[in-house]
């Protein structure tokens, strides 16, 4: 399966918006490579991946402490590529994908060669500006700046595609454009039960990374009140809302 468009970029450049508008006004289906974070490190588990096997033994206040070279390795930034590509490459082939995330890297779109692949890098005081929006604590500040710095560093030693993002520019546009011919081509959803049964999915995915966060033996009480912000169900390519739900309710709710 090669009908996917590849959307890279270090925390904060917008990847996840781009890719839920193109997605919504397009009728793609849109693969978040966040949504599959507990899956990728229960398959680490599975393969013994040391760094994986601390990152679970650790409590979160000692984890978060460690030194920013051995959070950056307990992220598996690495590792995961190759788990996004078998991913991934198991989707339907129609409609066209978009695949986005941190760790889609130039290494991650040679493995599975697809319609295009683009990298959004931000410009340092972008990247400083949203990640203080965030209100990180200190660990995972510096885990998010050294992810930054790798990920930009991947994209520009390798010569792949890039836009700089300076946060005045129109990135969905911007995106929009430069992938014009290969978004028009599609395939695209059929119609509206299937825009909304892509839109369900996506939802679906977001459920599946809280319950496998939740099921973590270190993670706090909290799955019953947890909420999410969820893409709005109602297929209509023009909009953009954005719902909160609690995530046990998620099963019970319509569209």
């Amino acid at each position: 399966m090669t009908d996917v468009l590849w959307l890279g970029g270090p925390p904060g450049a917008g990847k996840s918006t781009v890719a839920e508008r193109l997605a919504r006004r397009y009728g793609l289906r849109r693969y978040h490579a966040d949504t599959r974070t507990w899956a990728h490190r229960d398959r680490a588990l599975a393969e013994r991946i040391p760094a994986a096997e601390r990152f679970e033994r650790l409590s979160p206040a000692d984890r978060w402490a460690a030194p920013v070279d051995e959070l950056y390795a307990m992220a598996l930034h690495h590792e995961r590529g190759p788990m996004v590509v078998d991913d991934v490459r198991s989707l339907p082939p129609a409609p066209l994908t978009i695949a986005e995330g941190t760790v889609v890297t130039p290494r991650v779109a040679r493995a599975l060669p697809g319609r295009a692949a683009l990298w959004l890098l931000p410009t340092p005081e972008l990247l400083e500006e949203r990640l203080a929006q965030r209100e990180l604590c200190p660990g995972p500040l510096a885990l998010y700046r050294r992810v930054a710095e790798v990920v930009e560093d991947e994209v520009r030693a390798s010569g792949a595609p890039f836009l700089s993002v300076d946060g005045d520019t129109d990135i969905v546009r911007a995106v929009e454009d430069r992938w014009a011919r290969q978004l028009a081509a599609g395939p695209h959803a059929a119609g509206l039960e299937e825009r909304r049964a892509l839109l369900r999915e996506a939802n679906e995915a977001v459920v599946a990374q809280y319950n496998g966060f939740f099921a973590r033996p270190w993670a706090p009480d909290g799955r019953d009140t947890a909420v999410a912000a969820f893409s709005c169900g109602c297929g209509d390519t023009a909009c953009t809302d954005r719902v909160e739900r609690r995530i046990a309710a998620f099963d019970q709710a319509g569209p």
